[in-house]
C-alpha cells in the first residue's frame, strides 16, 4: 500500500487548500449506539448541497488546484469522487495505491469541500477482465461483452462480487475517519448499461432464485404455464435464462428474469453497503437511481435499502414538454424517498452527448431545471460533472466548467445558481405534500412491455404522461405510489395502464374506494396477474368489482383510427366491449368498432367512486375529464398560465412557494410574503418574468 504523501509547496494563493494535518488530527469517530438509527443525510453544513461529480484522475495536479479554487467561487460544498478509478487505486489484484486519492481528499478537506466517496465497482479494471473472462456480461443473443466501455460485470459472478467487496473494504478502512468524507456513493447507475446478463453464473443464480420463490419444479411449471408449447420442466437443471428463441419466449419466464435481475443488482449494492455501514455507521450510503428512465430496477424495493435516495435526471432535449417530464421524475424520486428530502446526484448544465441531437440548454434553463428539482423535494443540486472531459465518450457532455472556461454563459449561470441556493438555506428540510397519487408499478411495466400484447400503441408511459401533464398544467402536485401503499392521505388515486394486477392489488384499490376515495383507472388495466396469466373470468380481473364492469373483448384501434364520442371529441388507440354491472356510462362511443359501448364510466362503491376510461381521448376531452375527476375528489386545481410551474414546500409553520416560468411571457399569481432571491416584499401579486424563477416565503 502506498503511504499518504502531502506536497506542501503550493502557490500561496492556494496554500489554504492543502490540509494534510486536518486528516492526521481528525478526532476519532464516536462509538455508535447499540442500535443506531441510520443517518439520512450527509453530515456537515446546514446549507443546501451543491456540486457534482469530480474526476481528478483525468487531470494534472495544477488543474486540481485551479478546480478547487473555482469550486469555492461557485459555492460548491459537495463533490462525488472516485466513481471510475478502480484501475488507479488497485492497479493489480490485491495491490493498492491511494497516493492520488489521498492527496485530492486532503485538498478538498482543506478547502472545506465535502466528498461523497464512490466505490468504483461500476467499471472493473483491465486486469479483472483478463483474469476472470467468465465474468463478462452476456446478451440475450449470446454475445459476451468486452472491456473498453463503462459497465459492470455479470452481477451474479462470484469473482466480481468478491473483487467488489475487497476494494470497498480497502476504501472504507482507509477513509473512514477522513474529514472530507460525509457520505458514500456506491457504484454508478445500476442497470445502465448492464441490466440483465445471460452468462452461466446468472443461469445458476436464476435457478436458485426460482427454487426459493416457487419451492418446487411443479410450482414453477404452474406459475409459468409450461403446458403451453410443451415447455414443462422435470428438474431445475433443465431451466435456463430466457435467451433469444425461435419465437416469443415464455412471458412468465421473462417477467421472472426481470425480477431476478433487479434483485441480483440489489444484492451487489447491499453487499457493498454493509461493508461501508460496518466501518462508518454514522455516514449515509446511497447509489444514484434513474427514477423514471430506468425500467430495469424495481426502485420501490431499492428505496428501502439506501440511506438517502439520490437520483440522476437528464432531459430528453427534443421534447417540447421536457420540463414537465423533469417534474414527473422529481415527484417520483420524492415518492421513492417517502417524502423525505432527496439528492439530485446528476443532471446537466447544458447538452448531453448520447441523444441523437444533443441540444444545448437555453439561457436560464439550467436554473429552471435545478429549481424544479428543489421545489419538488431535492435538498442537493448536483451535476455531471465539474470539469468537462477532454477525452473519452463523454467529451461532448456539458459540465459546470465548460471546455471554454470561466468566460462563458454556462459558468456564469453556475455561479448564479450557487449564489441563489445560498439564499434558500431556510428551505432545507421542508417537504412537499400531495392530495393526488398515481400508481407506478415496475413489475407491471415489465409485463406490459413484453412481445405480443393487444396493441403496440399501448405503452406503459403513454397514459401516465398524459395524466401527469394534465395535472401539472393545473398546478396539482402528485405523489407516486407502489401497489399496497397507504392511500389514506389521497383524495384522488389514478391507475393509468395498470396492466398487471394481483388479487391483492385489486383488493387494495377496492378498499380505498369503499372507504371514500376517488379512483380513476385507464384502459389496458387488469389484463394479467403476477405470473402474466389472464385472470379467471377475463378482464379486468380483480378490478371488476371496484369498476363495476366486465370486458367481453378488447377492441384496439388500427393505426390512425379514431371514433367519435357522444359527448363530443373522439377517442383513439383503444376501445372495449364492456358489460356494465353496477357502473354507469358517462360517455359512449358514437361510432366505430365499439359504437354504443361505454367510453367513460363511474361506479359508486361504499363511500367512494371509481371511474374507468376505455379509450385515449383527444387533448381537450382529456383535460376536461381530469377537471371532472379533481372536482369529484374535491381537489383544487385550475389551469395555470401557459408554462408556469407552481409547487409548495412546507415545514412547521413556514411555507415556500416556488414559481418557475418555462414560457417567455410574464405570468402573475396571487401570493403574499417575501421573495427570497431578491428580498422583496410580495403583497398580493407576484410577477414571474418569462424564463424566471421566484421563491416566496408565504405569509398568511
Amino acid at each position: 500500500m502506498t503511504s499518504m504523501s502531502h506536497d506542501r509547496h503550493h502557490p500561496a494563493e492556494v496554500a489554504e487548500l492543502a490540509s494534510a494535518a486536518a486528516f492526521a488530527a481528525a478526532p476519532a469517530r464516536p462509538a455508535p449506539s447499540p442500535s443506531p438509527a441510520r443517518p439520512d443525510w450527509p453530515r456537515g453544513t446546514q446549507q443546501l448541497r451543491y456540486g457534482g461529480d469530480y474526476n481528478p484522475e483525468q487531470w494534472t495536479r495544477d488543474v486540481w488546484l485551479d478546480d478547487i479554487a473555482l469550486m469555492r467561487d461557485a459555492g460548491v460544498n459537495l463533490v462525488s469522487v472516485g466513481i471510475f478509478n478502480w484501475g488507479l487505486i488497485e492497479p493489480r489484484e490485491g495491490e493498492y495505491d491511494f497516493a492520488q486519492l489521498d492527496e485530492i481528499m486532503d485538498l478538498l478537506a482543506g478547502a472545506g469541500i465535502d466528498v461523497a466517496l464512490g466505490t468504483p465497482t461500476a467499471s472493473p479494471p483491465a486486469w479483472f477482465w483478463t483474469r476472470y473472462p467468465d465474468s463478462r456480461p452476456v446478451t440475450r443473443d449470446g454475445v459476451a461483452l468486452g472491456f473498453g466501455s463503462r459497465g459492470m460485470a455479470s452481477p451474479s459472478s462470484p469473482d466480481y462480487r468478491r473483487a467488489s467487496a475487497a476494494v470497498t473494504e480497502q476504501l472504507a478502512a482507509r477513509y473512514a475517519d477522513h474529514p472530507a468524507l460525509v457520505m458514500w456513493h456506491v457504484h454508478n447507475e445500476y442497470g445502465a448499461p448492464i441490466s440483465e446478463s445471460y452468462d452461466e453464473h446468472s443461469v445458476r443464480a436464476f435457478r436458485a432464485w426460482l427454487e426459493d420463490r416457487y419451492g418446487s419444479i411443479h410450482g414453477l411449471n404452474d406459475a409459468w404455464g409450461t403446458a403451453f408449447w410443451g415447455q414443462r420442466y422435470q428438474g431445475w437443471d433443465e431451466v435456463d435464462v430466457p435467451r433469444r428463441a425461435p419465437s416469443v419466449s415464455n412471458p412468465a419466464q421473462r417477467l421472472d428474469f426481470a425480477r431476478f435481475s433487479s434483485n441480483a443488482l440489489l444484492e451487489c449494492f447491499i453487499a457493498e453497503r454493509d461493508i461501508l455501514h460496518r466501518h462508518t455507521p454514522e455516514l449515509p450510503v446511497t447509489t444514484n437511481f434513474m427514477a423514471s428512465s430506468c425500467s430495469s430496477a424495481d426502485y420501490w424495493r431499492w428505496a428501502g435499502e439506501v440511506d438517502v435516495v439520490a437520483n440522476d435526471h437528464y432531459l430528453t432535449a427534443a421534447r417540447s414538454d421536457s420540463h414537465i417530464m423533469l417534474a414527473l421524475d422529481a415527484d417520483l424520486t420524492r415518492s421513492l424517498a417517502a417524502g423525505r428530502p432527496w439528492m439530485l446526484m446528476e443532471h446537466s448544465t447544458s447538452a448531453v452527448n448520447w441523444q441523437p441531437r444533443n441540444l444545448a440548454k437555453l439561457p436560464g434553463e439550467l436554473a429552471r431545471n435545478s429549481m424544479s428539482h428543489l421545489a419538488r423535494g431535492a435538498d442537493a443540486i448536483m451535476f455531471f460533472q465539474f470539469r468537462a472531459s477532454r477525452s473519452g465518450a463523454e467529451k461532448f457532455h456539458s459540465a459546470m466548467l465548460p471546455h471554454a472556461g470561466t468566460d462563458t454563459r454556462v459558468w456564469r449561470e453556475v455561479l448564479a445558481l450557487g449564489h441563489d441556493l445560498g439564499q434558500l438555506e431556510s428551505v432545507r428540510g421542508s417537504r412537499v405534500s400531495a392530495e393526488v397519487a398515481i400508481v407506478w408499478d415496475w413489475e407491471s411495466f415489465w409485463a406490459q412491455d413484453l412481445e405480443w400484447g393487444p396493441s403496440v400503441d399501448l405503452t406503459h408511459r403513454d397514459v401516465i404522461e398524459a395524466v401527469y401533464s394534465a395535472l401539472w398544467r393545473r398546478g396539482v402536485t402528485v405523489d407516486f405510489v407502489a401497489p399496497q401503499a397507504e392511500l389514506s392521505d389521497y383524495r384522488l388515486v389514478l391507475a393509468p395502464s395498470l396492466h398487471l394486477v394481483s388479487d391483492g392489488t385489486g383488493a387494495w384499490l377496492t378498499d380505498y374506494v369503499h372507504g371514500g376515495g376517488t379512483l380513476a383507472v385507464s384502459y389496458g388495466s387488469g389484463l394479467v396477474d403476477e405470473n402474466d396469466a389472464v385472470h379467471p373470468g377475463g378482464f379486468p380481473g380483480p378490478l371488476r368489482k371496484v369498476l363495476g364492469l366486465g370486458i367481453d373483448e378488447l377492441l384496439p384501434f388500427a393505426a390512425g383510427e379514431t371514433a367519435a364520442l357522444d359527448t363530443g371529441g373522439h377517442g383513439s388507440i383503444w376501445s372495449e366491449d364492456i358489460r356494465l354491472t353496477t357502473a354507469t356510462a358517462i360517455t359512449r362511443f358514437a361510432d366505430g368498432r365499439a359504437a354504443g359501448q361505454p367510453a367513460v364510466t363511474v361506479n359508486r362503491l361504499g363511500e367512494g367512486s371509481a371511474w374507468y376510461l376505455a379509450t385515449r381521448p383527444d387533448a381537450a376531452t382529456f383535460e376536461a375529464l381530469i377537471g371532472d375527476l379533481l372536482a369529484a375528489a374535491h381537489v383544487t386545481g385550475k389551469l395555470q398560465p401557459e408554462g408556469l410551474e407552481v409547487v409548495e414546500r412546507a415545514t412547521g409553520d413556514e411555507r415556500f412557494l416556488f414559481a418557475i416560468n418555462h414560457a417567455q411571457t410574464d405570468a402573475r399569481l396571487v401570493a403574499r410574503g417575501v421573495e427570497l432571491l431578491s428580498g422583496d416584499a410580495v403583497e398580493g401579486s407576484l410577477l414571474v418574468p418569462g424564463g424566471g424563477v421566484r421563491v416566496v416565503r408565504l405569509r398568511g
